[in-house]
């Protein structure tokens, strides 16, 4: 997508903090961390959202969890890590271009979710 601020990171056009890229997947360090490893998964190509991928999605999505595992163990959080992927309005999805937030570190995340 010509206008995609992910799409422009995975094309170069924008500097990163890249952690791994291969044909399909680009990662790079979250530039407003939240915890002391934020590292976020991207496809290399335009998919909007997790609620727009189709059933021809499902190698990315399966590589994307298979490197978001090596990725957070290789990046400091080896005794586990919380994988966010936020999509929609609803789910606060602020870039429309599917992303997985992989975020660690050495002490617990935390709660997840803060009851209504």
């Amino acid at each position: 997508m010509e206008n995609c601020l992910f799409c422009k990171i995975a094309a170069g056009d924008i500097p990163s903090r890249k952690v791994y890229e291969d044909d399909e997947l680009f990662a790079f360090h979250d530039i407003n961390p939240a915890r002391p490893v934020h590292i976020l998964v991207i496809p290399k190509r335009h998919i909007t959202s997790l609620a727009s991928s189709t059933e021809a999605d499902l190698p990315v999505l399966g590589r994307m969890l298979a490197v978001a595992n090596r990725l957070a163990t290789e990046q400091g959080s080896p005794d586990g890590f919380r994988l966010i992927i936020n999509t929609g309005a609803i789910g606060h999805q602020e870039v429309q271009h599917l992303h997985a937030h992989i975020v660690g570190g050495p002490e617990p995340v935390g709660p997840m979710l803060k009851r209504v």
